[in-house]
C-alpha cells in the first residue's frame, strides 16, 4: 500500500493493466464548527484534489465510490453537496472527466447501521449498551462487507477507482493483492488532526465535523 506524499509521481507504465484504488479519508464541516476549523477543512480538501491530480499519472479515475451514498446520478450529488460541498466538487470534476459514480452503500444496511449507532449514544445502562453494541457490530460488519463487494464488483482490470471513506472503516477492508491501494494523505491532514485533538471538543459540532482517524 502506497501513501501519496511518500512516493514520487507514479509512472503509468508501472501500473498499466493493474487495478488501482485511490483512498481519501473523509472530513466533514459544520456551520457550528469553531473558528479556525473551516480554513483547515478547505485546505485539506484543496490538497486532496491536488494529490488526486498527481496520482492519476498511474491511471485516470474511472469509478467513484463515496461513503453514506446509496443513490446515483443527480440525486447522489445533491445529497453529497449537502453533506460535504468540497468532496462533492471533487467528485463532480471527476465525473466531468469521464468517471462513473457507483453507489457504495445499501440503503437497508446503512439505515440499520445508523440507527444502532444512534442508539449507542443514548443508552444509560451497561447491560443495554452491550446488547445494542452487538446489533451495531453485526450491521457494521454487513455494511463493510457490502462496501467491499461493491468495489470488487465494479473495479475492472486496468481501472482506477476513487474511494472516499473514513480511515477507521477503510482499514477493516481486506483488498485482494491484485488491487494497488494508494492512501492520499495531504500535508494538512496532520495539521487538522493536531488542531482537533488540541481543542476541548464542542458537542454541538463534533458529530458532523468528525475527528480524523
Amino acid at each position: 500500500m502506497a501513501e501519496l506524499g511518500q512516493i514520487e509521481r507514479p509512472s503509468q507504465e508501472s501500473y498499466a493493466g493493474k487495478k488501482k484504488l485511490y483512498c481519501v479519508h473523509t472530513v466533514y464541516f459544520s456551520e457550528n464548527a469553531p473558528d479556525g476549523y473551516k480554513e483547515l477543512f478547505n485546505k485539506y480538501w484543496d490538497e486532496v484534489f491536488q494529490q488526486i491530480e498527481k496520482i492519476e499519472a498511474a491511471g485516470k479515475i474511472s469509478k467513484i465510490f463515496c461513503e453514506s451514498i446509496f443513490t446515483s446520478g443527480k440525486e447522489a450529488l445533491d445529497v453529497l453537496s449537502k453533506m460535504n460541498e468540497k468532496a462533492a466538487w471533487i467528485i463532480n470534476k471527476k465525473l466531468e472527466q469521464g468517471g462513473i459514480f457507483v453507489p457504495l452503500e445499501s440503503k437497508e444496511i446503512f439505515g440499520h447501521f445508523l440507527d444502532w449507532g444512534n442508539c449507542l449514544m443514548v443508552v444509560r445502562t451497561n447491560e443495554v449498551f452491550e446488547m445494542v453494541r452487538e446489533f451495531y457490530t453485526e450491521w457494521s460488519g454487513k455494511r463493510l462487507q457490502h462496501i467491499l463487494e461493491v468495489i470488487l464488483g465494479n473495479l475492472s482490470e486496468g481501472e482506477a477507482g476513487l474511494l472516499l471513506l473514513k480511515n477507521d472503516d477503510r482499514v477493516k477492508l481486506q483488498f485482494p493483492q491484485d488491487i494497488e491501494v494508494f492512501l492520499i494523505t495531504p500535508p494538512s491532514y496532520d495539521d487538522l488532526l493536531k488542531w482537533v485533538r488540541g481543542r476541548t471538543k464542542n458537542k454541538g459540532w463534533e458529530k458532523e465535523a468528525e475527528e480524523p482517524e
